[in-house]
């Protein structure tokens, strides 16, 4: 589906990036930080997943949500679909000793928004896994492999994404120690006000 209609590209790109600015915020990603991208846009456009990828729905959301996140100096990780193992697409200074692997993500091999990613990051490398700080899935696409433990789900004002579902998490440290252990609140907590 070609986005024929402006309004339609605005509508999409503005709800990718309202939805990755309040993930920002309530996660309280600091910059240097990452958050990793699942993205359908078959489900996007109201199909099912993996049916009819589309290159300008995922260049509308690519420049919503890394709008967001340049605003904030967080790091977008975009997530490959399966064809790639789930990969992940990054910019080189992000992770600077990871290991990269040689693959060049396509439409049909990767994903349409893995693919807009690689194409407009400076110095693009792929990784086979990353443990991101926070994540978004725009249209199940199975984010949590590449999540720090422990991911924790955070409800979003923005609930969908086009006609695709979109779930969010937050990452937090590990509580360990038992009964006697005390730990600091200011660790993991979810930082909006309601």
């Amino acid at each position: 589906m070609e986005i024929k209609n402006n309004n339609i590209a605005d509508n999409i790109r503005q709800q990718a990036y309202n939805a990755a600015k309040e993930l920002c915020e309530c996660a309280a990603l600091e910059p240097g930080q990452i958050m990793v991208i699942g993205c359908s846009t078959s489900e996007v456009v109201g199909c099912r997943i993996g049916t009819n990828s589309d290159v300008d729905v995922a260049y509308e959301l690519y420049s919503g949500i890394k709008q967001a996140l340049d605003e904030h100096g967080v790091y977008l990780a975009a997530q490959c679909c399966e064809h790639l193992n789930r990969a992940i697409v990054i910019e080189r200074e992000a992770v600077p000793q990871a290991d990269i692997v040689n693959v060049v993500p396509q439409k049909k091999a990767g994903g349409s928004f893995a693919t807009a990613a690689y194409q407009n990051f400076r110095h693009p490398v792929v990784l086979e896994e990353i443990r991101a700080h926070a994540g978004m899935d725009i249209g199940n696409t199975l984010i949590g492999m590449h999540l720090k433990a422990v991911a924790v789900p955070v409800r979003l004002s923005v609930d969908r994404i086009g006609a695709a579902p979109l779930v969010a998490a937050r990452t937090r440290p590990k509580f360990i120690g038992g009964c006697r252990a005390v730990y600091d609140d200011r660790l993991g907590v979810d930082h909006r006000t309601d």
